[in-house]
């Protein structure tokens, strides 16, 4: 009997020590975790290779998205040879002068399968040689289609399948406050995304171009950026970022996109037609002032006064005369010149559009045919 006692009391004392090594070591083995025994805290820790799916507020889906339908642009000029560098006292006191070629960079964004691409004017202007870089890491030689430079924005083509197209928004839908992100290549450093809000809608007179009705962001946008998507918290296209403000040279806050609705129609006409085709009328307008409406003796307190008429012009066929102030265009308010340039480069050239006028106290409402609005001669701004 005391054998027995022996043999039982070892078993037990090692059954005892298997169970307590399995139990530390694989707690799985037994039916139950570690943390049920210990009170240490159960976690569940993400595969090694990431996150299935983004945090809650991550702009991850929309980067993803968009970012591979946004290119990196670089441009190059021959240099210049200034006519002088033959005279050897130029050489003397001046050296060798334009003998380097010119290098530019910008963005772009592929808005077609066939191989279009949005980008602004000013970053492909006079370039003699056009390089497109994917986000993939293919390369290729761009060709410029067209260039519209009332709204510095440019068409580009490059011959490579299985390009990644971006998704159009509706600039028209935005409203202040609306999160954005710009996505482009700042100073060159490689692909780059920045979040910010909508500013500020509608933005004019700025003296960048001619037809301006800018998106203006918080995001960060550098140089390098031109010709960068704006783009919605769904990765859809809202804009192309074009400019900023800036008293040292980088982002303070205060940027400008092209909305997609204008980019759409530049791409259309310079697709279709090679150029884009606006409507004219031919009339000199001006902000109205107190000082114009007392010297013409108009009642108005808004709208674009015509200050001068080009004879035989649509206008003037139509009877418009100076004085007159122009309150609305097919249908559309007018509260100044901007809103004026817009509203009769949108219409048709050839179709009867009413216009809206004061005339001293009468309101009138016209019809005007416009023609097509002929280029620039001269760097005054043209007759509208």
């Amino acid at each position: 009997m005391k054998r027995f006692w022996l043999l039982f009391s070892q078993a037990v004392t090692v059954l005892l020590a298997a169970y307590f090594v399995v139990g530390t070591l694989k707690p799985g083995w037994l039916g139950q975790s570690a943390a049920g025994r210990t009170g240490a805290v159960s976690v569940i820790e993400a595969p090694a290779t990431g996150n299935v799916s983004a945090p809650a507020g991550s702009f991850a889906a929309a980067a993803r998205k968009a970012a591979p339908a946004v290119v990196s642009i670089s441009t190059s000029k021959a240099p210049q040879r200034d006519p002088r560098v033959n005279d050897p006292w130029f050489r003397f006191f001046y050296g060798d002068q334009g003998q380097e070629a010119q290098a530019g960079l910008g963005s772009g964004v592929i808005i077609s399968a066939e191989g279009y691409i949005l980008t602004n004017n000013h970053v492909v202007e006079g370039a003699d040689e056009i390089e497109v870089l994917l986000n993939d890491g293919r390369q290729a030689r761009a060709k410029v289609i067209g260039t519209d430079p009332d709204t510095d924005l440019a068409i580009l083509k490059i011959a490579l399948d299985r390009l990644p197209v971006i998704v159009l928004g509706s600039s028209d839908a935005l409203q202040v406050g609306d999160q954005v992100l710009a996505i482009g290549n700042p100073f060159g450093v490689g692909q780059t995304v920045t979040s910010g809000i909508v500013s500020a809608l509608g933005r004019n007179q700025l003296g960048i171009n001619t037809f301006e009705n800018f998106i203006q962001t918080d995001a960060a946008i550098n140089p390098g950026n031109s010709g960068g998507a704006l783009v919605d918290v769904n990765g859809n296209l809202l804009g192309i970022n074009t400019a900023i403000y800036s008293r040292s040279g980088g982002s303070m806050g205060i940027g400008f996109a092209i909305p997609v609705s204008t980019a759409k129609l530049v791409l259309e006409g310079i697709v279709k037609d090679g150029r884009v085709t606006r409507g004219w009328i031919g009339v000199e307008p001006n902000n109205l002032t107190p000082e114009l409406a007392e010297t013409f003796g108009v009642k108005a307190t808004e709208g674009a006064i015509v200050t001068g008429v080009l004879q035989g012009g649509p206008a003037a066929q139509a009877g418009l005369k100076p004085g007159d102030v122009i309150v609305s265009v097919a249908g559309r308010p007018v509260r100044g010149v901007s809103e004026l340039l817009a509203s009769v480069a949108a219409l048709r050239p050839g179709e009867p559009a009413k216009f809206g006028l004061l005339r001293r106290e009468a309101q009138l409402e016209i019809d005007i045919t416009p023609g097509v609005r002929p280029k620039p001669r001269s760097p005054l701004a043209p007759l509208q």
